[in-house]
């Protein structure tokens, strides 16, 4: 992974569009993982697929012009981050559309929308809690993005964060208890 390293730092110092492309092609399959693990906990509210969310995590990549990770876990954290605020942009939406978007609405079933909407909304309810989180304390906003939204394992993200496993374990256990809190309010 020294040559993901390379490329990294080569696009964090001038900007490199081509050695962004490359750590998306080499990293490709881990990204593709993350987006996986992100569908598998909520694939039927998002109407998304991995490789979407993959393609539009990589649009947002190069939009943003500034790629601030040294190594591999950094980068894959970032990414992790960027997917989240696809899907939760992508739920967002969705939702504006059936308040009254352009396009006509036809519903079949009560049934089907009354479940959308509940999904729709516990989306949003995490997300914010996530947000509120992030207030308390940073780290523990990471180590649920990774864990929770990137599958990541605690080795992982000790790595990325420069903690220990068991740092790892705490800061899981107590973002858990506080965003259960936070999301009954």
């Amino acid at each position: 992974m020294a040559e993901v390293t390379h490329l990294l730092e080569m696009a964090r110092e001038s900007g490199d569009r081509a050695a962004i492309d490359q750590v998306v092609a080499i990293l490709y399959p881990d990204l593709h993982r993350l987006a996986m693990a992100r569908l598998a906990r909520n694939g039927t509210i998002t109407q998304l697929d991995a490789t979407s969310i993959v393609h539009e995590t990589y649009e947002r990549l190069i939009r943003s012009g500034q790629l601030d990770a040294a190594c591999r876990g950094q980068f894959l954290a970032y990414a992790s981050q960027v997917m989240r605020s696809v899907i939760i942009d992508h739920v967002r939406k969705r939702r504006a559309e059936r308040r009254g978007g352009d396009a006509v609405q036809v519903t079949l079933s009560t049934g089907v929308m009354n479940q959308a909407a509940s999904d729709d909304s516990d989306v949003e309810r995490v997300n914010d809690a996530i947000e509120e989180l992030e207030a308390a304390d940073p780290r523990l906003k990471r180590v649920v993005e990774m864990r929770y939204f990137g599958g990541f394992e605690e080795r992982e993200i000790a790595e990325a964060l420069g903690l220990t496993e068991r740092t790892v374990r705490r800061d899981w256990k107590r973002a858990q208890l506080l965003l259960q809190v936070m999301i009954r309010r």
